[in-house]
């Protein structure tokens, strides 16, 4: 398993149900993206989800599977253009991998960067052959503010959205980026990173929400369920309401967070608007949204386990068998389920 970088002494280890965790979180992802497909909601979201470290043959930095490339990789059946943002504190180098060399999906990092995980995201790692000038990455230093990171986010979100008209939005909310993480050095608060959140939100376009990165489990919780009363135009209170974790919430028991005031912003506004400016004269170098010829639509990855749901809702209806190694309906009498003669064959996938 070292091979894959699981086990001990790797940051991915072994633990009891960890196939069947990543099962669940990789499956919900793709079943939010399969909803905004079929336009059965505007607006998904996965807060197990978000494993952006994940790469094809590796696991990495407690990422097993990387949902996030499974998600866009079925709203691509749909999508012209999915764009993929990340406000994680950590570079998204997964998902930057796997579409470094495609124009179909941008992908715009905002993170940490220099003797940091993962160690990459450049302002200078741009993509390549197709995806040359598709990969924007903001590389920050830490005690990243509210004010500062609205700045930078929202100009270079803006020029996205107006150059390459995305049809699908994922965004990764990685919490590690929140005021005291564990592992993180920035001194967001809930206010500054919900307002990116509603930022994306305000361009209706449909959107997948994930989770991702952080340490500071309360904090976490916290930042959220805020952020979902965001994306749901409901407010909650301030106060924490009683639960069987109430104690972690002590000692003000508030929802909202305030920034360290011993944290000293080494960003400064010089080198923000440099970089800033950087990348929009990059983005204003693209020649228009890139197009996608006529093609067949692939089969939605559950398209068989939704047809057996469909038959199931009739409570006197017996759901048939299914296969559960194959995905195939199991037939009860060879005439079951016979194919049309007329019947075309299924597409072939899609080259991305």
């Amino acid at each position: 398993m070292t091979r894959f970088n699981v086990g001990e002494c790797t940051d991915c280890p072994v633990y009891d149900g960890l196939f069947e965790f990543q099962q669940i979180a990789s499956g919900a992802s793709i079943d939010g993206a399969v909803k905004l497909n079929h336009g059965a909601t505007d607006i998904a979201i996965n807060w197990s989800g978000g494993l952006h470290h994940a790469k094809k043959s590796e696991a990495s930095g407690f990422c097993y599977i990387n949902d996030i490339v499974l998600a866009i990789l079925e709203l691509l059946k749909y999508h012209a253009r999915v764009l993929y943002i990340d406000i994680d504190i950590h570079h998204g180098d997964g998902v930057e991998e796997a579409f470094y060399c495609t124009d179909r999906v941008m992908t715009c990092s905002f993170h940490k960067y220099g003797d940091f995980f993962p160690g990459t995201g450049n302002v200078a790692d741009v993509g390549a052959k197709k995806g040359k000038y598709y990969s924007v990455n903001f590389p920050l230093k830490e005690g990243m503010e509210d004010v500062s990171y609205g700045q930078v986010f929202k100009p270079v979100i803006q020029k996205i959205m107006d150059v390459y008209r995305p049809t699908a939005v994922v965004l990764q909310c990685g919490a590690d980026s929140l005021t005291g993480d564990r592992l993180g050095c920035f001194n967001l608060t809930l206010e500054g990173h919900g307002d990116c959140v509603r930022f994306v939100k305000g361009f209706g376009v449909p959107l997948l929400v994930l989770g991702g990165g952080g340490y500071t489990i309360r904090n976490v919780a916290r930042c959220w369920a805020y952020e979902t009363s965001v994306l749901l135009d409901t407010p909650v209170g301030e106060d924490i309401p009683y639960n069987d974790y109430f104690e972690y919430y002590s000692p003000d028991f508030k929802l909202h967070l305030t920034k360290n005031p011993n944290l000293e912003n080494a960003n400064t506004r010089e080198s923000l608007a440099a970089t800033r400016d950087e990348l929009l004269e990059m983005l204003n170098g693209l020649k228009g949204a890139p197009s996608l010829q006529i093609h067949d639509v692939p089969p939605d990855w559950n398209s068989k386990l939704r047809e057996v749901d469909d038959s199931a809702q009739d409570p006197d209806a017996k759901p048939p068998a299914l296969d559960l190694k194959t995905g195939a309906i199991k037939r009860e009498h060879p005439a079951e389920f016979a194919p049309r003669p007329d019947a075309p064959p299924p597409p072939a996938p899609m080259d991305i």
